[in-house]
């Protein structure tokens, strides 16, 4: 195999992931002064997508596999280049050669967990709803009025289940009839995806797909941005749709119809951190500051980087598999900014925020400094 690919390839091959705006970048840089990267180390969009143009990339390079698809890039991009799909379209071409760099060379044992268990873990199947044993959570039965997805980390990481009990433990309390898949639920396949492994992901939604039709499902609940976006923006090319609702929305709407009642007082300084396939890729900006602020006591000071101009936790794109160095990582400068605007709690809705967030705690001994929780976690407190 060569190291410098084709030019006809590349091409070929960008132009077959939908991202024929990449021979319209004229290299203004814009790209370059938004992207997380290049607050940690040196790092450039720009340089990747000339190269691609012209046939020089190199598949076996780790830069095609840092993007985190952030969105920040798009968003200020003034000719439509599309720089995700660009990048996944060329990690698309060296998964389909098997070259994997150091860095993501765990996304092996991730796909292959998924393939055999359905979740990146390579967990049992048969235990993907442990996490709800002894809340008197029911199995998802059509007439049901929403299905909670749990996700793959909420079923199995051991900090993230509790994400998982506070939801349903919330919902129980709002009388919401509500049921999971357990074992019949997959990986949304969104990051996997954006790793390049489009067969897998293909797998991964056509069996939820069957798994939802198959139970009358109409309506489902997540936790995850990641498979909020999947299910609403991907699935459909399926042709289907079903109604998706992330767990910040639907708060909101259990507060405001008076189904959820908020007892207690919350006395603490914290700050959102708005999550990229949430807010930037979503647009749900609003619904999180809705619900924090019904809660009495609680000080809600913003970082200054929110809503639109987010800063990104590192993790998207697969890069929550990947190994980063802990000198590398967006997450401690997160925290930094938490602790900067006085905040004693980093709040966000996203369970890969949260593992970012706990993993950058322990690097830079935060852990006395500044707690991470999940909205709900604040919320099953003060109801």
């Amino acid at each position: 195999m060569e190291t410098v690919a084709p030019f006809k390839e590349v091409i070929e091959e960008i132009k077959e992931n939908g991202a024929e705006a990449v021979k319209f970048c004229y290299q203004c840089g814009k790209c370059d002064t938004v992207c997380p990267w290049n607050r940690v180390r040196s790092f450039s969009m720009r340089k990747l997508i000339r190269e691609a143009v012209f046939g020089l990339t190199e598949i076996e390079n780790e830069e095609i596999w840092r993007c985190t698809t952030c969105g920040k890039c798009p968003q200020k991009c003034p000719r439509d280049v599309k720089q995700i799909q660009n990048m996944v379209g060329l990690r698309r071409m060296a998964t389909s050669y098997g070259v994997f760099p150091a860095a993501v060379k765990p996304y092996r044992g991730v796909s292959a967990g998924l393939t055999a268990e359905g979740n990146p873990f390579g967990e049992e199947r048969a235990k993907r709803a442990a996490w709800a044993d002894g809340l008197g959570v029911k199995p998802f039965a059509e007439g049901m009025e929403i299905l909670y997805f749990t996700g793959c980390y909420l079923s199995y990481d051991s900090r993230l289940k509790k994400v998982a009990q506070a939801t349903a433990n919330i919902l129980k309390k709002a009388g919401v009839n509500f049921g999971i898949l357990g074992s019949k639920e997959n990986c949304c396949g969104e990051s996997i995806r954006k790793t390049g492994n489009e067969e897998l992901f293909k797998r991964m939604a056509r069996e939820n797909i069957k798994a939802f039709i198959d139970n009358g499902v109409k309506k489902i609940l997540v936790s995850s941005p990641h498979c909020y976006h999947t299910f609403k923006n991907e699935y459909p090319e399926f042709s289907v749709n079903f109604e998706v609702v992330h767990i910040t929305e639907y708060l909101a709407q259990l507060i405001k119809e008076g189904r959820l009642q908020i007892s207690k007082e919350y006395a603490k300084k914290i700050t959102y951190h708005d999550p990229c396939y949430l807010g930037r890729h979503n647009g749900i900006f609003d619904a999180p500051r809705e619900v924090l602020k019904q809660i009495p006591g609680l000080e809600l000071n913003e970082l200054p980087e929110a809503r639109e101009e987010s800063m990104c936790c590192g993790m998207g794109g697969g890069r929550v598999w990947a190994e980063t160095p802990k000198t590398e990582r967006f997450s401690n400068l997160r925290l930094e900014q938490a602790i900067g605007v006085g905040a004693e709690i980093l709040v966000t809705a996203c369970p890969y925020c949260i593992t970012a967030f706990e993993d950058s705690r322990l690097v830079m001994n935060f852990e006395d400094n500044l707690q991470v929780k999940d909205i709900t976690e604040i919320l099953q407190e003060v109801i």
